[in-house]
């Protein structure tokens, strides 16, 4: 007789303690890791705390330092007045204008006082006191996202979500916006509002650009002559339309329905009379916006604003990006330079523990 049990099959039913138990144990590491980085970050902070408290002394010093160098700076430095002119460009000007004001930098670089007055119309006693000329657009973030939307727009859907907006941006040139803003720097308080406009007539007289504006010009006044030729005609077959109907409506008897024939087609008077004032519209709305058009590009470059006066006074440093006065510039910057200096030397003297170690 077979003493032989049937083998037991192994279960597949999971044992939900256990299970529990890991997840319990992975959620517990987690937690663990999380306050480990929590702890790091505020030890660190502690150190810095300790270490600023080190070097207090020195800290304040080099900032006081910062602050009497400003003010030196601010007491004997020649002070710089500014001049400037909002233009809107009609035309592709910008390569061309900003190459003009590159040309002139580099005269005022070379100190070509001679040269500067001749081009300037200024005596050379005054062309000598110019000491830069700065190009830059006048548009906030939100009209360059505005620009942005209208590029967007004219691509197709599958290139246009390709394009970000910091890309477009890059990709752009400071000088290719409509608007921009010309400053003049002089170390004289005088008024160059008569040399920025000067500036804006050497792009004025440009050959390229006066040939630029008489072709665009005369083709808006073409389109216009067919738009007059058009809405002529137009006025015409309304007369005819006019005349149809008051013969039929005189010929026809009470009670019948009136209507007209154009060539193979029948249609109601109505019909035709409002398709016809419809294309009226759309072409006297086309008339509007060429002589929109026609109004810009009469000037090719366009004088927003100017500002009056013998120019303001430019004594502001640049701090990240933000205006500020030298005495709060100097003062950060050279106890911030100060404050990684001590933080390198620290880093050394760190590293100098492990030198055994690695030789």
């Amino acid at each position: 007789m077979s003493t032989n049990l049937p083998e037991q099959q192994p279960s597949e039913e999971i044992d939900l303690g256990q299970l529990f138990k890991l997840i319990g144990n992975a959620f517990d590491r987690f937690f663990r890791f999380i306050g480990s980085i929590f702890n790091k970050f505020f030890l660190a902070f502690v150190w810095v705390v300790f270490f600023t408290k080190k070097h207090f002394i020195k800290l304040v010093i080099a900032l006081l330092v910062g602050v009497g160098l400003g003010f030196l700076k601010k007491l004997t430095e020649t002070p710089i007045y500014e001049s400037t002119i909002v233009l809107r460009q009609n035309y592709n000007t910008g390569e061309h204008l900003n190459n003009t004001i590159q040309y002139y930098n580099s005269l005022i670089g070379q100190k070509d006082s001679v040269e500067i007055s001749k081009i300037f119309k200024l005596p050379v006693k005054q062309a000598s006191k110019i000491t830069e000329l700065v190009m830059e657009s006048n548009l906030t973030e939100n009209q360059k996202m505005i620009l942005f939307d209208e590029y967007t727009k004219e691509l197709d859907s599958a290139r246009a979500s390709e394009i970000e907006f910091k890309e477009f941006i890059e990709n752009s040139k400071d000088y290719d916006y409509d608007i921009q803003k010309l400053t003049l720097k002089s170390s004289v308080k005088t008024n160059f509002n008569q040399t920025l406009l000067n500036i804006v007539e050497s792009i004025e007289n440009s050959e390229f650009y006066k040939k630029e504006k008489e072709k665009l010009i005369g083709d808006l006044n073409s389109k216009d002559s067919v738009i007059l030729s058009a809405l002529t005609e137009s006025k015409a077959l309304q007369e005819v339309y006019k005349n149809v109907l008051e013969k039929s409506v005189e010929d026809t008897p009470s009670g019948a329905t009136t209507s007209i024939t154009v060539g193979d087609a029948k249609d109601k008077n109505i019909t035709k009379e409002y398709e016809l004032f419809i294309e009226d519209l759309e072409l006297k709305r086309e008339l509007v916006e060429n002589k929109l058009k026609r109004k810009n590009l009469e000037e090719i470059i366009e004088v927003i604003s100017i500002q009056n006066g013998d120019g303001t006074i430019d004594n502001q440093a640049k701090l990240f990006g933000i205006e500020t006065s030298w005495t709060v510039a100097l003062a950060i910057k050279i106890s911030g330079i100060l404050y990684l200096i001590l933080l390198l030397m620290e880093f050394i003297r760190f590293l100098e523990r492990y030198k055994d170690k690695v030789q």
